[in-house]
């Protein structure tokens, strides 16, 4: 007797829960049909590799073929779930619950009607993939007739049906591609989309069944890494795998062995020589970003992948500016999904996500570790991430002066620079060295009319209680003093103008934040300012445009720190 997937089964006993629930008098427990004209959804089953390819037709799985071998060990079955499969189909034989309504015979003799002229089928609907995110989705009913319509063996299978349970980027995307690089925060869910996908490529639609990769290389940083995290970590291929696909561990020969033969042998990306000789069909490579030897152990990696017909790769990583990941990122042939933290937040332990936004929203290493973006760094930085990180400020001490620095615009509109306004808070108690600066606020306006970036300086002043503004004058001479004062003539205005370059002018400001006397006040969203700054050079800005927040702030830090102060007046004296 043939024995359906478990993919098969849940997809089945979905319709007919569906169906059931359709009945007009279904809450009174009666088994009468369904209206003609209620439509019926159509149901992807959420795997698709745990039956032959031969037997999915129309986008359906109808079970394995009548050649296929039906003992339990084969297909993972009991005998006692043998006999309740056995029991149904003969219900569903006799007449019994079905998931179709019975059709009525066809009336013979004289009487006979006329047969109606042919019409066009209808089209049934776009199938809905049956997951766990769209069952979450729909109304209590539907999803209680749904679960209760599950057997014993379709719950046991249902933990490992991946398709059913994974996020959108925990799936591997359409389209022809050699290299799947997945991005994301910490605990983003990328190693369980690895083990994952690797579980999809060696295994068949039967445990002895082969699948796609017979030959597999999982690469790490390292090999305890490898076996650790990716082997037997909590998310990795040992916890992924249904009991009677689980591989078996030679830990002698640092190799997997799954029932059906396929094999996948750990590498350590510090030894990259070590992949030349072996060949592979497909490959897991996790954290590419740390690895220390990461271009030669990619290069190696590629060299090796030469068996089948498609050999591919999935790389699950933490983004960092590391060039053999930024190179990859760029290549012809890379596939990309990317995902933070929070979208597995609901896998994660309670309170984790509050406390690591405490501590590193709108930080760059909270933009890296947890948004799972990639951000970009200059060769001979004046500022590092390091050196942000550790100007972070929880709290602001009483401020003896608070400035806003403007760096007026030349021109309007979106494909305009920015005018950037910084606002800047400083301690000046004590001897001079012992002064510190407090980045308080970007306020920084795009594409704002000098009035309106105007009105936003003087509300930014306003909303710290600032004493001075500091505006550069290069691009707009005296006007630009003139608009301030027109909008609020209280307010003290000093116009600098820039004779030395943005490097020259940014290094002494540099200088301070190694001495540890300029601190970004925790939780103000300084994050394209920090992004500017990281892409200061000794030779140059290495970004797009004018760093224009950066000058705002080299500005504001040099009024408050570096300017020389003022001479003391002398005593006069006057004749009378």
């Amino acid at each position: 007797m043939q024995r359906l997937s478990p993919a098969t089964c849940f997809r089945d006993r979905a319709d007919e829960a569906w169906l059931a629930s359709r009945r007009p008098d279904a809450a009174k427990g009666q088994g009468a049909a369904m209206a003609p004209d209620a439509p019926r959804p159509g149901f992807a089953a959420p795997v698709e590799r745990f039956a032959p390819a031969e037997t999915r037709q129309e986008g359906r799985i109808d079970g394995p073929p009548a050649s296929a071998p039906t003992t339990p060990e084969a297909t993972g079955s009991s005998p006692a779930t043998e006999a309740t499969e056995e029991t149904r189909q003969a219900e569903t034989t006799r007449g019994g619950p079905a998931s179709a309504p019975p059709q009525c015979p066809e009336a013979t003799g004289p009487e006979r009607a006329p047969a109606p002229a042919p019409t066009e089928a209808p089209t049934e609907p776009p199938r809905q993939p049956l997951t766990a995110r769209w069952l979450a989705r729909q109304g209590r009913e539907t999803v209680r007739a749904t679960l209760a319509a599950l057997t014993d063996h379709e719950v046991q299978g249902l933990p490992y049906l991946f398709e059913f349970w994974a996020h959108p980027h925990q799936l591997p995307p359409q389209g022809d591609w050699r290299t799947w690089v997945i991005l994301g925060g910490r605990g983003a869910g990328k190693t369980r989309a690895g083990a994952e996908w690797v579980r999809a490529q060696v295994e068949g639609p039967r445990p002895r069944d082969p699948g796609r990769a017979r030959r597999v290389a999982l690469l790490a940083e390292t090999l305890d890494q490898a076996r650790e995290v990716m082997i037997f970590g909590a998310s990795g291929l040992m916890a992924c795998s249904p009991p009677d696909r689980r591989p078996t561990w030679h830990a002698t020969r640092r190799l997997l062995e799954w029932p059906n033969g396929a094999v996948a042998q750990i590498f350590s990306a510090h030894e990259p020589e070590s992949l030349r000789g072996p060949q592979f069909d497909a490959a897991w490579a996790d954290e590419l970003a740390k690895w220390k030897k990461a271009e030669a152990a990619w290069d190696q990696l590629q060299f090796a992948l030469r068996l089948g017909d498609d050999p591919r790769c999935v790389v699950t990583t933490t983004p960092r500016d590391a060039p053999a990941l930024t190179a990859l990122l760029g290549r012809e042939g890379t596939a990309q999904t990317h995902a933070p933290t929070t979208a597995n937040r609901a896998f994660l332990a309670r309170g984790f996500m509050e406390e690591m936004q405490a501590r590193f929203a709108n930080t760059r290493l909270g933009r890296q570790e947890l948004e799972g973006l990639l951000l970009d760094a200059a060769d001979g930085a004046l500022w590092t991430a390091r050196t942000l990180d550790h100007a972070r400020a929880r709290w602001l001490p009483r401020l003896d002066r608070i400035v806003v620095a403007v760096d007026p615009a030349v021109s309007t509109g979106k494909a305009s620079d920015a005018t950037g306004i910084v606002v800047v808070g400083a301690t000046t108690q004590g001897p001079r060295g012992d002064w510190m600066a407090y980045v308080i606020e970007d306020a920084t306006v795009q594409g704002a009319s000098p009035d309106s970036w105007g009105r936003a300086v003087i509300e930014a002043a306003r909303r710290h209680g600032a004493s001075r503004i500091i505006a550069e004058v290069n691009q707009g001479g005296a006007m630009v003093g003139t608009i301030l004062r027109s909008i609020d003539p209280n307010l003290a205005v000093t116009c600098v103008h820039a004779r030395e370059g943005k490097v020259i002018r940014a290094e002494p400001v540099a200088a301070l934040y190694e001495q540890g006397r300029v601190r970004h006040l925790h939780g103000a969203d300084l994050r394209k300012l920090e992004d500017q700054m990281l892409r200061m050079s000794v030779t140059g800005y290495r970004g797009r445009g004018s760093p224009d927040r950066l000058d705002a702030l080299v500005w504001a830090v040099h009024d408050l720190i570096l300017a020389p102060p003022a001479p003391p007046a002398e005593p006069r004296f006057r004749l009378v």
